[in-house]
């Protein structure tokens, strides 16, 4: 963690470059590959490269008088000064001896990256940095955490030559590669989850020690993920598949944990109870199972459903699970004994989701074009909610209970795709919003309840304010902040059908995707810290790897 001290120092030092002319950066860069130079700080103090460096600046400004000429000249040494200070200060600090995407630095960083934001000169002074690596090994993480920094902001890194960089110990997480240089390039300990490498050219790589998300898949199953639950400590996720089987995944390291057996059919809903210790699934053999989640084995299993388990859900306190069917029913069960407590019947077709008040006294269900509300202690319909033209997909309470959303439509039918906001208490509809133009997989409320967020298969999330029924935005300032409010997936109970290809995975992270289509490579490594070769990983990303071309045509 940096001091006080330091960090003061370190804004002190890039706040001192924000008035040096940027030409001054591609000039020293440009003498340094030409000189064949390999220390900076030493070529900038000799008085031959600085009559060198004069005269390549003035080359560049044309109809110049001579008092201007030595006003310009004046300048330049003013700047190559600054520049030459500047980099002797780096060069001993922690910026350029320490990992400033760790967690340990991570408040700092946030400092650096407001203070730098839409600061030209500093960022390009940044990129400066990144570039020198290619030149001076002495400020290799000095220009790795430069290329973090450019990365956090946003920095605009398309189609930019980055031949030779050498890069160590940071995190290029969901960096914007595309049709960049990177020939050349030495990656040694960096996380490259999400980057995209679109149309990149990859020539003669040396990455080594890579980190990355996309090894972490769970390519354990053998079919589709129908759905995906985090545990509430977020270290554990759960996953159903169509493979009939359940895995548990160590969200940290990527290992699978455990796979869970015993589900003949495709496994349709999986769900964490409050306390992290049980997990309930609901499959299309039309049962529900309990799992210990520490030893993996099955507690019990709940039979009393006609047809297949759409969702599952339980209880805040854990002690009842709620589960909805295609048979048209909800079951509530004791989860201590596994007894069916009542079986809520009234809608008329099949029931898509089930969601517990955060009291645990009202359960609502969605249906075809309605939403019911049950009193959990007698199993009595407490109200019928009418307005949605479609099926009812999602239902989620505020944190309050004050407030019900649902989300819908038709994936064959391009007409009500809207979100509603109930009025629990009233039983009315408070609010319609409209913008998705796919129907609504999942809703989900901001823990304080002004934000709501949706997902639709229209590839969106969208954030909306529960006060005003208006959407946020993507442009607004905020749009990022209040996303992050949201820490687990907008459903935990995912009804993702193997059957359609219009239904779209949504997940609220910072994560991107990695991406690669296009790539172009030739021989150079890609291996991940535990020595796996990536080159499978790219090619499966649409990388072509030029030395196959040269096997084939021989």
């Amino acid at each position: 963690m940096q001091s006080s001290f330091q960090q003061k120092d370190l804004t002190d030092i890039f706040d001192s470059v924000k008035d040096v002319d940027i030409k001054i950066f591609g000039v020293i860069l440009e003498i340094l590959r030409k000189e064949k130079g390999k220390d900076c700080i030493g070529f900038l103090s000799d008085i031959g490269n600085q009559k060198q460096l004069e005269l390549q600046i003035l080359e560049q400004v044309r109809n110049i008088t001579q008092a201007d000429t030595e006003q310009k000249l004046s300048l330049v040494r003013e700047d190559m000064k600054q520049m030459t200070e500047v980099l002797k200060k780096l060069k001993d600090h922690d910026f350029n001896n320490q990992d400033f995407s760790s967690e340990e630095n991570e408040d700092f960083t946030l400092i650096l990256i407001n203070f730098i934001q839409d600061n030209r000169r500093i960022i390009e002074f940044l990129q400066f940095l990144v570039h020198l690596t290619s030149i001076d090994e002495t400020f290799i993480q000095c220009g790795s955490n430069a290329f973090h920094l450019l990365v956090q902001v946003q920095v605009d890194l398309k189609n930019k030559n980055y031949e030779n960089i050498k890069i160590q110990n940071t995190s290029l997480v969901g960096a914007n590669f595309v049709r960049c240089n990177l020939s050349g390039s030495q990656f040694n300990n960096v996380n490259i989850s999400g980057i995209n490498l679109n149309g990149a050219l990859l020539l003669y790589c040396k990455w080594n020690n890579l980190r990355i998300h996309e090894l972490n898949t769970q390519n354990g199953h053998n079919g589709s993920v129908w759905s995906v639950c985090f545990s509430s400590d977020g270290n554990t996720l759960a996953s159903g598949s169509s493979d009939t089987s359940i895995r548990l995944w160590d969200v940290k390291t990527g290992q699978q944990k455990a796979k869970l057996d015993g589900h003949t059919s495709y496994v349709r809903s999986v769900c964490f109870s409050p306390d992290g210790n049980t997990l309930a699934s609901g499959s299309e053999d039309m049962s529900i199972r309990l799992w210990d989640v520490k030893t993996g084995e099955q507690k019990a299993q709940l039979d009393g459903h006609g047809k297949y388990v759409v969702s599952v859900c339980f209880s805040p306190d854990g002690n009842t699970l709620a589960s909805c069917s295609d048979d048209k029913s909800i079951r509530l069960w004791d989860v201590k004994t596994g007894q069916q407590k009542a079986k809520l019947d009234g809608h008329s077709d099949w029931v898509y989701s089930v969601c517990f008040s955060p009291d645990a006294n009202i359960l609502a269900s969605g249906s075809y074009q309605e939403i019911r509300l049950w009193d959990v202690k007698t199993g009595q319909q407490i109200a019928k909610l009418e307005g949605h033209e479609n099926w009812v997909m999602s239902v989620c309470f505020s944190s309050d209970g004050n407030t019900l959303a649902s989300g819908g439509g038709n994936q064959f039918d391009d007409g009500d795709n809207s979100i509603r906001l109930w009025d629990v208490k009233l039983q009315q509809q408070k609010a319609k919003l409209d913008g998705h133009s796919g129907y609504v997989m999942s809703v989900c409320f901001s823990p304080d309840g002004n934000t709501l967020a949706s997902g639709s298969v229209d590839k969106s999330i969208r954030l909306w304010d529960v006060r005003t029924g208006q959407e946020n935005k993507s442009f607004d300032k905020t749009y990022k902040d209040i996303l992050a409010q949201f820490k687990i997936p907008l459903q935990q109970n995912s009804y993702i059908s193997e059957a359609s290809n219009y239904i779209a995975t949504l997940l609220i992270s910072k994560k991107a995707i990695f991406q690669a289509k296009g790539a172009l490579i030739l021989n150079g490594d890609f291996v991940n810290s535990e020595g796996y070769d990536l080159r499978q990983l790219f090619k499966s990303q649409g990388c072509c790897f030029l030395e196959d071309f040269k096997q084939e045509s021989a």
